[in-house]
């Protein structure tokens, strides 16, 4: 964020993961990202010192801070350090907000405190290879049978998926298609039925544990059930919007980042015997990236206030989330082209930048979803007063 949004308290917050992420994640992320995954002592290290849910309250070990200027802080350093595959923000801002939101007292004693301390690690489990972006068409079945479900169906493409402790899984525990029918159940590791597949093969992030989760007769107790039956739908409307909001976070700063490596090689590689910078085309390259940025960091800024207010709407998320994916992809693929030959080596951090970014505009729910939700806030009908 602009440090004109920051207090004290939170530059110290921001110092202090900034160290965090020099010592403790940049000099092996090369490392995660040969093995594919991030190891369970990186979450446990974050969780000692304060880095994960800092929105949860203190009764159940959590930063106790309803601020989301603390979440953005922990999404720019990690996506500044070019560590995008580092599962935090799936964790704290898309999993426990679910369990913060609606779940019981005794479901919050029950998770939430090891997931502050980063002994349990969340995962949640909307896409399915069938659906993408579709909700409405899960299939995922929760069949009630006495205190348990007996869940049974397929998910894909799922963040935190082999080191996951817990998943909230999106489940059809009714008979009616489309939105209506949906909630929320939380499986926990070691329930018979419940198999992590493979880990999945991908273009970007190596380093995130993205896997298939597979549900066969699951029985699950009620009690794991967020909120009321049915209601699921509900509950995602809500919890996207700071999904997508936390993802134009990432985008913006991995941009801010991209571009910085790209103003410093640009004026220390010299062509023709004068750096590249000299050039009018890369001063006019990077001042057209370095706007399009400034725009990016001031509106999701903005967003992130009316996220502190509760006034961010979803079709704002949505706008957020949309235009500054979209914005990280050119970004990134301009510093790219400037770093010439040199970008497209893998040593050169612009390199995983644009392999990275890739993902941005895909999950979450896709761009084009994106301008769905906007286009239909914008033609809806006015309220009569």
């Amino acid at each position: 964020m602009q440090d004109s949004h920051l207090t004290g308290e939170l530059r110290m917050f921001r110092d202090a993961f900034r160290r965090f992420v020099a010592a403790e994640i940049v000099p092996y992320y090369a490392q995660w990202e040969e093995e594919g995954m991030v190891p369970r002592t990186l979450w446990e290290k974050a969780g000692a010192q304060g880095f994960l849910c800092p929105d949860v309250p203190e009764e159940y070990g959590g930063g106790g801070v309803r601020d989301f200027r603390y979440n953005a802080i922990l999404i720019e350093e990690i996506a500044r350090a070019g560590a995008m595959g580092v599962g935090f923000s799936v964790h704290s801002d898309m999993v426990v907000p679910y369990i913060r939101d609606h779940g019981d007292e005794a479901q919050k004693a029950r998770w939430l405190p090891g997931m502050a301390r980063g002994t349990l690690i969340g995962a949640v489990a909307m896409t399915e290879p069938n659906t993408g972006s579709d909700l409405a068409a899960i299939q995922t079945s929760a069949v009630r049978d006495g205190d348990s479900y007996v869940l049974n169906g397929q998910k894909t493409f799922i963040s935190n998926g082999l080191l996951n402790d817990l998943v909230v899984v999106v489940a059809r525990t009714g008979p009616d298609v489309g939105a209506r029918g949906l909630s929320l159940i939380v499986v926990e590791r070691g329930m018979p039925g419940y198999e992590r597949g493979r880990r999945l093969e991908k273009l970007g992030l190596h380093a995130q544990d993205t896997a298939e989760l597979f549900f066969h007769d699951v029985r699950v107790p009620v009690a794991n059930r967020l909120g009321a039956e049915n209601q699921g739908f509900r509950y995602l409307m809500h919890g996207l919007a700071q999904e997508r909001l936390a993802i134009a976070v990432a985008a913006v700063a991995a941009a801010e980042a991209a571009l910085e490596q790209t103003l410093a090689y640009t004026r220390q590689r010299t062509a023709f015997g004068q750096p590249i910078a000299d050039f009018q085309n890369s001063r006019f390259r990077l001042a057209e990236m370095a706007t399009e940025v400034e725009l990016g960091r001031v509106f999701v800024d903005h967003c992130i206030l009316l996220h502190n207010e509760r006034r961010l709407t979803a079709e704002k998320a949505a706008m957020a989330k949309w235009w500054a994916t979209a914005m990280q992809l050119r970004v990134v693929d301009g510093c790219l082209q400037l770093h010439g030959g040199y970008g497209y080596m893998l040593e050169y951090p612009i390199a995983r930048a644009y392999r990275d970014a890739r993902a941005q505009t895909i999950y979450g729910g896709a761009n084009e979803i994106m301008k769905e939700v906007i286009g239909r806030a914008l033609l809806r009908p006015p309220r009569r007063a």
